[in-house]
C-alpha cells in the first residue's frame, strides 16, 4: 500500500466523527484541475519532497490514537487503484474504527465488495461531469457505465453518502443540469477550484467560476438535488 500522507486529525471530513485522513498514491484520472498531482502517480510522488509512510507506521499510529479517533477517511489519489485495498480496510475496521471512503467511481466492482462486506460507513463520490463528457474532463478511458453503476450502487446502498463536484470553468450550466438528473434528491456539494495548485499549468491561469454562475447552477439544480456550495 503506497501511503502518501496522513492528516492526523480532522473534525470536518467525516461527518460527526473525529477522524484522521490517509492519502493513498495513484489515480486513474488525470483531471486538469486536480490539486494533488503528486498523489496521482508514484512517478510524480517520487519527484516531490514527500516520503511514503510505511503501513506498519500507519497502523501503529491508529493503535495509539484509539481513544481519540472515531474514524478513518481513506482518500487519494483514487483508493480503488491500490492493490490490497480490501484487506487494508478490514484491518482498519478490525481496530474498531469507522471508515469514510472517497472515490471517483471508476471501479464499481471494488466499491460493490466494500459495500457488500459492510466495510465502509460513509461514501463520498466525486461526480466529475455529465456522462458524455467524462473522458474529456478526466482525460481517461473510463467507461460511462462504470460511473453510472457506481452512482447506482451508492444511492441504493443505504450507507450515508454524498456527491461532490469541482467547479471547473469548462463545465457549463447545462452540464450541471445533466449531472443533477443522475443524482435526484441526493446530497450534492459544489467545491471551488484551487487553480494555484492545478495539475495542468494552463488551468493555473484560469479564473474561478464567478459567484453569479454558481448561484444560477444552485438555483437550477436545487429543484432536483440537495445542492449547496461547500465553504
Amino acid at each position: 500500500m503506497f501511503i502518501g500522507g496522513l492528516e492526523k486529525t480532522t473534525l470536518t471530513d467525516f461527518p460527526n466523527k473525529v477522524a484522521c485522513i490517509v492519502f493513498l498514491v495513484n489515480c486513474n484520472f488525470k483531471c486538469p484541475y486536480c490539486y494533488n498531482k503528486e498523489l496521482t502517480s508514484y512517478k510524480f510522488f517520487k519527484k516531490s519532497d514527500r516520503k511514503l509512510i510505511p503501513e506498519e507506521e500507519f497502523f501503529n499510529f491508529l493503535v495509539k490514537r484509539k481513544k481519540i479517533l472515531e474514524g478513518v477517511v481513506i482518500t487519494g489519489g483514487e483508493p480503488t487503484c491500490s492493490p490490497g485495498l480490501i484487506d487494508f480496510v478490514k484491518k482498519i475496521r478490525g481496530l474498531g474504527f469507522e471508515v469514510k471512503f472517497d472515490t471517483n467511481g471508476s471501479n464499481p466492482k471494488i466499491l460493490e465488495q466494500l459495500i457488500e462486506k459492510k466495510l465502509i460507513d460513509y461514501i463520498a463520490m466525486d461526480l466529475k461531469a455529465p456522462l458524455k463528457k467524462y473522458q474529456q474532463i478526466t482525460r481517461s478511458n473510463v467507461l460511462q457505465k462504470n460511473i453510472k453503476n457506481s452512482l447506482d450502487l451508492i444511492i441504493n446502498s443505504k450507507i450515508p453518502h454524498e456527491f461532490r463536484t469541482t467547479l471547473y470553468p469548462k463545465l457549463t450550466i447545462n452540464d450541471f443540469n445533466e449531472m443533477a438528473l443522475l443524482i435526484p434528491n441526493e446530497k450534492w456539494f459544489l467545491q471551488e477550484m484551487d487553480p494555484a495548485h492545478a495539475y495542468e499549468s494552463n488551468v493555473r491561469k484560469m479564473k474561478p467560476v464567478k459567484r453569479n454562475k454558481i448561484m444560477k447552477i444552485i438555483n437550477n439544480c436545487k429543484i432536483t438535488t440537495k445542492i449547496e456550495l461547500r465553504q
